[in-house]
C-alpha cells in the first residue's frame, strides 16, 4: 500500500492538469467569472457530458450561446413563450429537443425559487452525512417535482428528461452529478472551489468506465457492476490515501484510462503504466 500511496501521490504531484483542461468539459465553466454563471455552466456541462467530448461540447455551447454573457440572469428571466425559438432544433443523443427545452425550464424555476444551483444542494445537505447522497438525492427530487406541462402538454418525465437527473436513491453513479459536485466543492488543481461549507471528503468519485477499470485493476473495489455503492467503495479506498481530499486523485487517474493507457486487465502492458503491478489488497 506504501508503494502505491507513493506512485499515486507522484503521479497527482506531476500530472499537467492546465494541458489537459482543453480536454475536460471544466473548460466551460472556467469561461466564466461569477459564481452563478459558473455553476450554471457547470450543471449544463455535465448533463451532458456522456460520450466523446467532441461531441456533447458544441450542444453545451450552442445552449450557453443563446443564454447570453450571463445564464444564470437569463434562466431568472427565462419565458418559454420567449426564449424557446433560441433552443429549437437542439438535441443530443437520448435528449430530444422538448427535453432540453424542459431541463432549461427545470433550471429556471429553481433559480427563482433557491436563488442558485448552490442553495438547493445545500437545502438538502447535512454534515453528519458520510457522504453527499442524500443531498444529491434531494436536490435530484426537487428538481423532479417541477411541473413539466408547460413543455409537454402534460406533467410528464420522458425518458430523455430523466437521464439528466439519475439518483443515488435509485442506485445509480450518478457520474455527472458527482462530477458537477467535484468541480464546485473542490478548490484545488483545476476545479472552481465556488461552493464552502462542504468538506472535500464529502465527495463521491465520478464513476466511469476509465475509472472502473483503474480500480478493479488497483483493488479499489471487489464489485463489479458499476453503481452508487461501487462510487462509494473507490472513494472510500482513495481516502486511504489522503482523507480529507480522495478526489484529487480523480482527474489523472480518469485522464490516464481515457488516454489508452490501462487496458483494465493485468498482464505484460502493466509495465508501460504508470501505477505497474502496484495494487492494494482489498
Amino acid at each position: 500500500m506504501s508503494e502505491l500511496r507513493s506512485t499515486l501521490n507522484r503521479f497527482y504531484r506531476e500530472y499537467d492538469f492546465q494541458k489537459r483542461l482543453r480536454h475536460d468539459p471544466i473548460e466551460i465553466p472556467h469561461r466564466y467569472r461569477h459564481p452563478r454563471d459558473m455553476e450554471v455552466a457547470g450543471f449544463l456541462a455535465s448533463s451532458f457530458a456522456y460520450g466523446k467530448v467532441g461531441l456533447f461540447k458544441p450542444v453545451v455551447e450552442k445552449i450557453l450561446s443563446a443564454m447570453g454573457k450571463n445564464p444564470a440572469d437569463f434562466l431568472q428571466q427565462f419565458s418559454l413563450s420567449k426564449h424557446a425559438r433560441l433552443f429549437h432544433g437542439i438535441g443530443y443523443r437520448f435528449n430530444r429537443n422538448e427535453d432540453i427545452l424542459c431541463l432549461i425550464y427545470i433550471l429556471h424555476a429553481v433559480l427563482r425559487k433557491e436563488g442558485s444551483l448552490g442553495g438547493a444542494f445545500m437545502k438538502n445537505y447535512r454534515d453528519e452525512d458520510e457522504n453527499i447522497g442524500n443531498a444529491l438525492s434531494g436536490m435530484v427530487n426537487g428538481f423532479l417535482s417541477i411541473n413539466t406541462a408547460k413543455v409537454y402538454g402534460q406533467n410528464v418525465r420522458p425518458a430523455g428528461l430523466m437521464q439528466f437527473f439519475p439518483s443515488p436513491a435509485g442506485g445509480s453513479t450518478c457520474k455527472r452529478q458527482n462530477l458537477f459536485l467535484r468541480w464546485m466543492v473542490r478548490d484545488r488543481d483545476i476545479d472552481l472551489g465556488i461552493w464552502k461549507g462542504i468538506p472535500k471528503s464529502k465527495l463521491v468519485i465520478p464513476l466511469d468506465t476509465h475509472i472502473m477499470k483503474i480500480s478493479q485493476c488497483l483493488g479499489f473495489t471487489g464489485r463489479r457492476s458499476a453503481e452508487w455503492k461501487t462510487a462509494v467503495e473507490i472513494t472510500e479506498s482513495l481516502k486511504r490515501f489522503d482523507p480529507k481530499d480522495p478526489l484529487k486523485y480523480d482527474f489523472a487517474l480518469c485522464h490516464h484510462g481515457i488516454s489508452g493507457l490501462c487496458k483494465g486487465i493485468s498482464g505484460d502492458g502493466c509495465r508501460k503504466c504508470a501505477f505497474g503491478e502496484h495494487r492494494m489488497t482489498y
